[in-house]
């Protein structure tokens, strides 16, 4: 019991682990030519005994061949050919090396499926012959076939050709064999009859409509005689060739927009190598607005849209049915540009409720026109639209002017009318803020005269005793400026002593002793100041 506890729970599963391991390394080997070493991403093969007679394949149940991006062979001198299936499994192969051993041939379509191919090196093997058709649709960044005893013959004079039109940083010293088995630079090989080809194209430039159709073509010449080809790439618009000895001929029809700016080719190819004469095909269509949609904010808001269209169509935005007049405020920004396809949109710096409304875009040039139309809801309008409803009506207030909108003018409005009952809301407004504002000054006026009404009874009266009210002084000003001592005037001896006389009539003084804190005998005439008038 004891024994079972110790080997179960964690040991027990690194045990296990131990095991599945063990298992993979052999499946692996299983699958895994003999004298050869095999990873998830590398194939080595460098053991000569036993040694490999065919080139080296991982089984379907081993990793998956995709995933091998390099094979290394040294040392296999039974290896002696490529067939056309052995690499094809092989797709993300990227370097190969075949070195010192006893490789002869290669088939032609041996790296048909090898496109990722960048290094290749036969280094020291038995090569007498290898064609230039194995390798023309690779992208190949180094090539090494150094030590092969190549035979003198036009099949390999492609190798001169690539090592004087793309010399490698390293240069490879090729030899080859004459007739009477002697060594020649490849350098220094001549053979007659043997060149680069050449192709003429009869149409350097074309311009085309689109739903037109052209026709091409295409002469060429060399020695050995070259084949002709056509390179229409991915072309959309129908097309089909003709070809005769060194002459050929393309018809293309209803030619499609979308093949303008695409390159078509002539190819003359050969042992020696290949030439081409190359146009591009450009044509002439009616603008098409293939997108347009709401505004979007970012930095600034953006109503994106794309035209296509060539020649480049000129861009025309209405506002509400109005020319939108642009401005560092509003203007259209194209950012990408693709041939005949432009991407951009109309930028709107900080528009507010009275940038709402419907915009459209034109789009014309010499072939004809296209347009279209989006709704566009900034912002809500203020006391009346929350925000909510995109579709209330968007119209500038004629009211307001330009001042109010930070975008400032931007519409043409002599094709444009103003709804009447959203002018008459908006005035209503206008008449209610007006009056709130006069009421304010009003009011703030009305203090500011009670406030100079109290300051100026405080100046008059505020001395004490009634004689400071009947001074002599000339105060103009003062309601007490009129009171008389003649005889036109009622008896001094009325209303007594301390009465005050205001035009033609009396007023009786009486003081508060409490409030002046003086006595009465503090106020008789003889104790006024010199100069001032004494009553009768």
């Amino acid at each position: 019991m004891s024994s079972w506890t110790r080997w179960h729970g964690p040991a027990m599963a690194r045990l296990w682990g131990f095991c599945w391991l063990i298992v993979g390394f052999w499946r692996a080997a299983l699958a895994c030519p003999t004298s050869c070493k095999c990873s998830a991403s590398r194939i080595w093969c460098g053991d000569p005994a036993p040694g490999i007679v065919a080139f080296p394949r991982l089984e379907s149940t081993s990793a998956d061949p995709e995933n091998i991006t390099e094979i290394y062979i040294a040392n296999q001198k039974r290896l002696e050919i490529i067939n056309e299936d052995d690499l094809e499994a092989y797709v993300g192969l990227k370097n190969l090396t075949i070195v010192d051993s006893g490789l002869k041939s290669v088939a032609h379509k041996a790296f048909l499926k090898n496109s990722n191919l960048q290094h290749i090196n036969f280094t020291r093997n038995k090569l007498t012959i290898l064609s230039r058709k194995h390798f023309r649709h690779l992208d190949l960044s180094e090539l090494i076939l150094v030590g092969n005893p190549f035979t003198c013959s036009c099949d390999i004079m492609w190798i001169k050709t690539l090592q004087e039109t793309r010399p490698s940083p390293e240069t490879q010293d090729l030899y080859c064999l004459d007739e009477n088995s002697k060594n020649i630079s490849l350098a220094n090989l001549q053979i007659p009859h043997c060149g680069l080809p050449s192709a003429n194209l009869a149409a350097p430039n074309l311009t085309v409509e689109e739903g037109k159709s052209i026709t091409l073509s295409c002469t060429v010449a060399g020695d050995p005689v070259p084949n002709l080809y056509w390179d229409v790439g991915n072309l959309v618009s129908k097309h089909m060739n003709e070809t005769s000895h060194t002459q050929g001929s393309l018809r293309i029809t209803n030619i499609s927009s979308d093949d303008s700016g695409k390159q078509i080719s002539c190819v003359a190819e050969n042992l020696v190598g290949e030439d081409q004469d190359s146009v591009n095909l450009t044509v002439h269509f009616a603008p098409t607005i293939t997108f347009l949609e709401s505004p979007t904010s970012d930095h600034h808001w953006c109503i994106p849209f794309t035209v296509k269209g060539n020649p480049k169509p000129a861009l025309q935005w209405f506002y509400n049915g109005a020319i939108l007049n642009e401005s560092k405020y509003i203007c259209t920004k194209i950012h990408v540009t693709n041939h005949t396809e432009y991407h951009g949109c109309l930028q709107l710096d900080n528009p507010t409720h009275m940038n709402n409304g419907d915009y459209k875009l034109v789009a014309k040039n010499e072939y004809g026109k296209d347009e279209k139309q989006i709704s566009a809801h900034f912002m809500g309008w203020p006391g009346i639209d929350d925000g909510t409803n995109p579709n209330y009506p968007d119209v500038i207030y004629e009211d307001y002017g330009t001042a109010a909108n930070d975008i400032g003018d931007t519409t043409n409005k002599s094709n444009g009318t103003l709804p009447t009952g959203v002018v008459d809301t908006g005035r209503e407004h206008l008449s209610v803020y007006a009056v709130v504002v006069i009421a304010s000054v009003v009011g703030f006026c009305l203090l500011v005269m009670l406030f100079l009404l109290k300051l100026a009874r405080h100046s008059k009266f505020g001395m004490k005793g009634p004689a400071s009210v009947i001074s002599n002084d000339d105060d103009s000003a003062s309601p007490l400026h009129h009171i008389s001592n003649g005889s036109n005037t009622p008896s001094s001896s009325e209303g007594g002593p301390d009465a005050v006389i205001i035009g033609m009539t009396k007023i009786p003084v009486i003081e508060n002793p409490q409030y002046f804190g003086i006595t009465n005998s503090q106020l008789k005439p003889d104790t006024w100041p010199r100069g001032s008038p004494k009553t009768a």
